[in-house]
């Protein structure tokens, strides 16, 4: 396992992601076993990639509005995410579409979103 599969747990050990993802970083329990967090990251990823920008016709994930993901120990989620342009007319539906979208993942307990203006 190399360091590219990697994600640092915050004040804590590497741990292995399922993939490296593109675009955001996805942080996750070490005290969830492994093939749970994998699941839940692949889970987590493929419901991002059904949100769309209804001005624009690319999901938000591919879009790189996706800039964080942290999965905590008990299986709630916090995604950090931006807008298209801070004029963005979808600016408050977007972040609902985005925890509708994870919520409904199997094995998720709750997920809050926040909209950051600058990325990480």
């Amino acid at each position: 396992m190399s360091d590219e599969t990697k994600t640092p747990e915050p004040d804590g050990p590497l741990i292995d992601v399922a993939e490296k993802p593109d675009n955001a970083a996805i942080s996750g329990s070490a005290a969830l076993p492994q093939d749970e967090l994998n699941q839940l990251t692949d889970g987590i990823v493929t419901a991002l990639k059904t949100v769309y920008d209804p001005e624009i016709p690319a999901d938000i994930y591919e879009l790189g509005l996706i800039y964080k993901i942290d999965i905590a120990d008990d299986r709630s989620v916090k995604v950090d995410m931006s807008l298209t342009s801070p004029n963005c007319p979808s600016a408050q539906e977007l972040p609902i579409m985005v925890e509708n979208a994870v919520s409904s993942v199997p094995g998720v307990k709750e997920t809050k979103v926040s909209v950051v203006g600058d990325p990480p």
